[in-house]
């Protein structure tokens, strides 16, 4: 496929020793010298930290500048946020570095690029759930960039690629491994050669601006499918326990500490099934699960109506300033109970399954959540808690598992989003 003008790639007048092997072949491969040349698209996986995002999007700026001008292309991750956040906010200062003028419009989604003469529009969009398709239909693209591919749903991408009818137009995609039955894996990845893709696999150690400390920190933070699949890059199943490295010495606690605050509560709700419903305090960086109630409405023989599981956060609050109640988002009888009550601030959980359990996973193993030893029906779970086998994508085992889904709800929802917006938990009260 030809390039309308001679590529000018200009990330490489910072020197190839800026940049290792394989990160040089993501950011040459569309140049008229490249073995690769004639592709129609790139995918790159494998491991987190390899530098594959912030490559890409210096790559396909590059591409696009010297592809067209006055065109249209668009940047997708999983919420516009995220793509402002992970690849442009690095991105943007590099590229005005080396000569490009950009004009980020954040009301609009846009960034504007323009150099020697020639500009184009990078059109940002976020393909979070099923329905995001409909934000990118209507518009007609040179090209796209996919970051974390493997997270939108199918029905995203795809509209996103049908949108890509220029004259050579190129698919950018950019993911960590999931599942091995994950259609991205089976269809892009195992298929390259009928998409006439090319396929680039990345470690770790592609990152020449990881020193050996961070490089092992990286590799303690993931274990079991997570370490195979973020650490060595590999589709793999997972399988067994999800959580084989929970152990007492190291994530029970016999004594809290003193001076503990900004509180929440977790719940999982359940009527046929148990209601978990987990009392969360802070000190430092470090979030304790201080209490938890637990009813089994088959074990205890009785079930509980709104009310009583009212009463029961009553309890479990016990007095304290509760910043907000993060609660099961299907169960609105609940929610709405709460609301009612007007004492709580009542927050709907995000509910991502599997990338849940890898965030949990990363927050037991980095210490910064702590399970004290009064929270037996939390201690049995997390023994007890398995991944189901035969499935074409990672799921849980349906039992001993709603201690697990409130704990899982708090942390998607409290404290990464603290970590991701930066502006602390309280605000994650305030903005539900």
């Amino acid at each position: 496929m030809a390039e309308r003008k001679n590529a000018d790639p200009a990330a490489q007048r910072e020197g190839p020793a800026a940049f290792s092997p394989r990160q040089m072949e993501l950011l040459t491969w569309w140049t008229p010298w490249s073995p690769w040349r004639d592709r129609d698209a790139v995918i790159c996986h494998g491991a987190v930290r390899s530098g594959k995002t912030f490559c890409m999007g210096l790559s396909f700026v590059s591409w696009a500048m010297a592809f067209g001008d006055g065109e249209s292309f668009a940047i997708c991750g999983k919420t516009r946020g995220g793509v402002e956040r992970n690849l442009l906010s690095p991105l943007v200062p590099r590229l005005e570095r080396l000569g490009f003028r950009c004009r980020l419009q954040r009301g609009r989604g846009l960034l504007e690029v323009s150099r020697r003469g020639r500009q184009n529009r990078f059109w940002l969009f976020g393909g979070r759930d099923e329905g995001a398709g409909a934000l990118i239909q209507g518009v007609t693209l040179a090209g796209v960039l996919l970051d974390e591919a493997a997270l939108m749903p199918r029905s995203f991408v795809e509209q996103a690629i049908a949108r890509c009818s220029v004259e050579g137009s190129r698919l950018w995609f950019n993911c960590n491994p999931e599942h091995p039955g994950h259609w991205l894996y089976r269809e892009w990845i195992l298929g390259a050669k009928e998409k006439n893709a090319l396929v680039l696999h990345f470690r770790m150690e592609d990152n020449p601006s990881l020193s050996p400390g961070m490089l092992e920190r990286y590799r303690r933070l993931y274990t079991g499918p997570f370490y195979r699949r973020y650490v060595l890059g590999e589709w793999t199943a997972a399988s067994g326990a999800v959580y084989p490295f929970f152990a007492p010495g190291e994530h029970i606690v016999e004594k809290l500490p003193e001076g503990l605050g900004e509180w929440f509560i977790s719940c999982d709700y359940g009527t046929v099934n148990p209601c978990s419903m987990g009392l969360w305090g802070r000190k430092g960086d470090t979030w304790y699960r201080v209490a938890e109630y637990y009813h089994d409405s088959r074990r205890a023989g009785i079930q509980h109506t709104d009310e009583e599981y009212y009463s029961a956060l009553e309890r479990l609050a016990g007095g304290r300033a509760i910043r907000g109640v993060v609660v099961d988002p299907s169960a609105a009888s609940f929610l709405a109970c709460i609301r009612k009550k007007g004492r709580y601030r009542a927050i709907p959980a995000v509910n991502q399954v599997a990338d849940g359990i890898r965030r949990v996973s990363q927050e037991l193993r980095s210490g910064r959540l702590l399970i004290y030893a009064g929270c037996g029906d939390t201690i049995r779970e997390f023994g007890l808690y398995r991944w189901a086998q035969g499935k074409e994508r990672d799921q849980p085992v349906k039992e001993n598992d709603h201690a697990m889904d409130d704990i899982r709800y708090f942390v998607s929802t409290v404290i990464c989003r603290e970590a991701e917006s930066g502006v602390g938990a309280r605000a994650v009260a305030r903005r539900a």
